[in-house]
């Protein structure tokens, strides 16, 4: 039994413990869960930089004290000269995962910090950016270690990462990759995010460091121009909601696969798993997981481009026929090979209740591998979601959002209970979700939930294969059963792994307003209150 730290009045959780200490400072200093996030953002911003960064987007779910559940959209689209005819005359075949032709949307994570201040300043926020950048800047100025994650991690590519501009200079130390605890200065981007304090956060887009990060990406040979980011902001958009018994879960409308996440859940709860750690729990979260992937590809693109409503998948006669295909004796095929991805999921919740859900990315471990040398600023590849073909579902075009694996998710439990929940890892999203979900529905603590054993349905970089790729802390007999059952099960070789995502969870209890949280024993980080 792994016991749940628990905090008397608010706490915060995150993948590096720099991120954990400054959220919970904010919130010592009476900052609320929205100021304590977007100070944890930019820290981790800096000291996790190959998983997230200011070069990359964000999406937020909110829950206020009485009740209310928001969302904010903070991710840009592809810029002015990312047309199809472009990177054909380039002789691509697909979009570049690396260098600047990768780098080929705006950077929504600051608009969205912007808007998410905004929201704070109307329940009360009072903090100003002095201090909730101030550990970000010092950080980025006076050195971090390199975390252990970061140093273990194999990076897709890694050659055309040492050809994409500015990576071999900041990433690399003579030319290798560090080792854990090495010191790392970001001077660059120090002064970008001290300027940004004294000129306000709009000014990455209308102002100074907007004239920078256009130059230098322009000199690149990015797609995206200065007038792109002029145009961009991050907006409040509605959250997706499903009903379950005694519970609203909300996660993210399209751009994002949040509709695959509460499909999943969906699709379990009708399926009547009476207890968590059996075949059928497993089975029934992998067989959800391959429907709700089905109706995802099929539905979830740019939100200004929507041919079908997501909702009309969350509706109880949709989940219920979708629950009746699902055979709890044998598994269904699956032919569709879904990719991995490197992100950072935060949770923070305040002594009145405020509870943030929060997702940060630059796509893949290291994004394009562009780092701007007047700025500091290292670029998402997030574009890589595009497809060249016209007639795709995600074709690339100016303008137009790309389809986005961050899905963070929260819950309002009809005792009280609110419940700040998420994972990174891609694809992999909504199955780590419905994984720890489902283990904290069945009883299990948030620490026990999030450090149990988990799988990954589909294929890994690398390997082609869409296995059902499992941690071997995982019972042997389950093994044998879910492969006497038709899963083509790969046991990975190894008790904690990152490629099954880095999660999170934190949970406010009715009446004390304790709060309960635990960040992943497979990230740096953890969690911290007061």
């Amino acid at each position: 039994m792994i016991e749940t730290p628990v905090f008397s009045q608010a706490a915060v959780a995150a993948p590096h413990r720099l991120a954990a200490e400054t959220g919970r400072a904010i919130l010592g200093e009476g900052g609320n869960a929205l100021e304590a996030m977007v100070a944890m953002a930019a820290t981790v911003a800096v000291v996790y930089p190959h998983m997230n960064g200011v070069g990359g987007d964000g999406f937020w779910i909110v829950s206020e004290p009485g009740g209310r559940v928001r969302a904010i959209e903070a991710c840009g689209p592809a810029g002015a000269l990312a047309t199809i005819e472009r990177y054909r005359s380039r002789g691509y075949e697909a979009i570049p995962p690396r260098g600047p032709d990768a780098a080929l949307t705006v950077a929504g994570a600051i608009g969205g910090w912007q808007l998410a201040l905004d929201y704070a300043r109307s329940l009360g926020g009072r903090l100003p950016l002095t201090a909730l950048l101030f550990d970000a800047v010092r950080l980025a100025r006076e050195g971090y270690p390199v975390s252990q994650s970061e140093a273990r991690y194999a990076p897709k590519e890694i050659e055309a990462l040492r050809a994409a501009p500015g990576f071999s200079d900041f990433f690399l130390v003579d030319g290798k990759r560090p080792e854990a605890g090495v010191d790392r200065r970001a001077p660059a981007l120090a002064g970008t995010l001290a300027h940004l304090v004294e000129a306000g956060l709009d000014d990455f887009y209308r102002g100074d460091v907007a004239r920078e990060t256009a130059a230098d990406l322009e000199r690149i040979g990015s797609a995206v121009t200065r007038a792109d980011l002029e145009r961009f902001r991050a907006r409040m958009v509605e959250p997706l909601s499903m009903r379950m018994a005694d519970a609203t879960l909300y996660n993210f409308p399209p751009p994002t696969q949040g509709l695959a996440s509460l499909v999943i859940l969906g699709l379990y709860e009708r399926l009547g798993i009476a207890r968590a750690e059996t075949t059928e729990h497993h089975h029934a979260l992998i067989e959800a997981t391959k429907r709700a992937i089905r109706i995802r590809d099929r539905v979830v693109t740019d939100p200004a481009r929507l041919t079908a409503d997501p909702a009309a998948f969350l509706n109880p006669a949709a989940l219920d026929r979708e629950a009746a295909r699902v055979a709890m004796d044998r598994a269904a095929p699956f032919p569709l090979p879904p990719e991995d991805g490197d992100t950072i999921w935060m949770g923070a919740i305040d002594a009145r209740g405020l509870a943030v859900s929060y997702i940060q990315s630059i796509y893949w471990e290291f994004g394009s591998g562009c780092v701007l040398p007047s700025v500091g600023v290292h670029w998402q590849n997030r574009g890589v979601a595009f497809s060249l073909d016209p007639n795709a579902r995600n074709p690339l075009e100016p303008g137009r959002k790309p389809f986005h694996t961050l899905n963070p998710a929260l819950a309002r439990f009809d005792d009280g209970r609110v419940l700040s929940y998420g994972a990174m890892g891609g694809d992999g999203q909504p199955q780590f979700q419905a994984q720890i979900l489902t283990r904290y529905l069945h009883g299990q603590g948030p620490a026990e939930a999030v450090d149990a054993p988990r799988w990954l349905l589909g294929r890994t970089w690398g390997s082609a294969a869409t296995t059902l790729k499992m941690e071997s802390r995982f019972d042997a007999s389950l093994f044998s059963a879910l492969s006497r059952m038709g899963h083509e099960v790969e046991e990975l070789g190894a008790p904690y792994l990152d490629a099954l995502g880095h999660a999170g969870m934190l949970v406010r209890r009715p009446g004390d307003g304790r709060v309960e949280a635990a960040h992943d024993p497979r990230s740096d980080g953890g969690a911290a209150g007061l």
